[in-house]
């Protein structure tokens, strides 16, 4: 096949040997499988901000630090360095988030390494030697899935407690292999504690992944586990090792907000009435 343009560099480099085939093409870049040496390997090659679809990567990016000034402010001014910068830092994030992940004991594939908006990485397999699929493509026993299930939460807590959030969880961000899950897609990572939309985040990651589970188990539909986990990790009581139940009392207690506004102006005319009664007995005085 044709080589993808960004790749020939690390053909030049004898980084890979040659390109198989396009595995796949996402909204922020394509994946192809490649050689390299005697091993297979996926090459994700990056698209260009003005090619990529994918949406609000700004909130995404909410909490990256950058520890230089001058990039910092090229990136706010968007300028031409600036937004090679924003790139950069985007492009990297994943790359650090697998080796912060992997560390972590949370199942990913192992980066290799990442040049010029190329990452290289491990390509996982399933027992026959092919690409192992999609959570979404797979069917599952209701034992299977409720075994997978807890696999995941044990990851996102995981994640969680390395600082992280994923972000874009769903069965389409998730292969299968011989030893159950393992997670992909990690660019949109998110800071959990600088990212103020980090909860929400983390809420809709969860419960993706619960529904799709709570097709082959039903029971799993009923359970909070977003509320559990995300309400230890605010109590600094999440650790890797805790251990969860997926069950979660909200806190309904809404204050009504009609009612304490018509308070509020009921004191602000009482209030108003007692100056004018002093103003008047003032006059007659």
């Amino acid at each position: 096949m044709k080589i993808p343009k960004r790749i020939q560099p690390l053909i030049d480099d004898g980084i890979i040997d040659s390109v198989i085939s396009r595995l796949m093409s996402g909204k922020e870049a394509d994946v192809f499988v490649v050689r390299c040496g005697t091993e297979t390997r996926c090459a994700k090659v990056y698209k260009e901000a003005a090619k990529r679809s994918f949406k609000q990567a700004v909130t995404y990016q909410e909490g990256r630090k950058v520890r230089n000034s001058r990039r910092s402010r090229a990136m706010e001014k968007g300028s031409k360095f600036g937004r090679k910068e924003t790139e950069t830092i985007w492009q990297s994030a994943e790359v650090d988030a697998l080796f912060k992940l992997a560390d972590a004991g949370v199942r990913v594939p192992t980066p290799y390494v990442c040049v010029d908006g190329v990452l290289l990485m491990e390509l996982i397999c399933g027992a026959d030697g092919d690409v192992a699929p999609r959570l979404g493509d797979i069917l599952l026993s209701p034992e299977t899935a409720l075994a997978h299930h807890a696999t995941l939460m044990d990851y996102v807590v995981k994640m969680l407690c390395a600082g992280l959030v994923h972000g874009d969880l769903s069965e389409f961000n998730v292969l299968v292999d011989e030893q159950g899950p393992v997670i992909i897609d990690l660019p949109q990572v998110i800071n959990a504690a600088a990212n103020n939309n980090a909860a929400r985040f983390f809420a809709r990651d969860v419960n993706n992944i619960t529904a799709y589970y709570g097709l082959y188990a039903p029971e799993l539909l009923a359970t909070r586990y977003d509320g559990e986990i995300w309400s230890l990790f605010e109590a600094g009581e999440l650790h890797p090792e805790s251990e969860l139940t997926g069950v979660y009392q909200e806190d309904t207690r809404l204050t009504d907000v009609d009612s304490l506004l018509d308070e509020l102006e009921a004191v602000e005319i009482e209030e108003l009435e007692r100056l004018e009664r002093l103003s008047d007995e003032a006059l007659m005085g």
